[in-house]
């Protein structure tokens, strides 16, 4: 695969996204959302970026089961159901991401929602990834 992250001038200077990515590749991953769950489906972690950082953990999971790594990645979008408390947390959660997936940015977005499947969850990703 071959990605091409592109952040034109015109625009704002992305801070932990990229404006658009362009991927080209023979496999398209679609990653389904993902929350705080462990292995016996209880939200675990009672702050945002614990329960962020557990839900991303997921998601690469669920990404590197179907042979992705976090470079892969072209779209993540994000839900939370507080943007207050994501903003408060940006820099937090903005180190746990690159810890985790690197700097490879895909396009991204934060969506306030009122809330969750489950309703203990406070932030839930899911995105799609392009394999060579």
């Amino acid at each position: 695969m071959t990605t091409e992250r592109v952040n034109p001038p015109e625009l704002s200077p992305p801070t932990g996204f990229s404006h658009a990515v362009v991927a080209s590749g023979s496999r398209v991953v679609f990653l389904a959302g993902q929350t705080a769950l462990d292995t016996d489906g209880k939200i675990i972690g009672d702050t945002l970026p614990e329960q962020f950082g557990t839900a991303l953990g997921n998601l690469l999971t669920a990404l590197r089961a179907a042979g992705g790594t976090p470079a892969d990645l072209a779209r993540v979008t994000v839900y939370a159901t507080d943007v207050a408390a994501y903003r408060t947390h940006a820099r937090q959660l903005g180190r746990i991401w690159r810890e985790s997936a690197g700097r490879d940015y895909p396009a991204m977005a934060v969506v306030q929602v009122v809330r969750l499947w489950d309703e203990r969850a406070l932030v839930e990703l899911d995105g799609f990834a392009v394999l060579p």
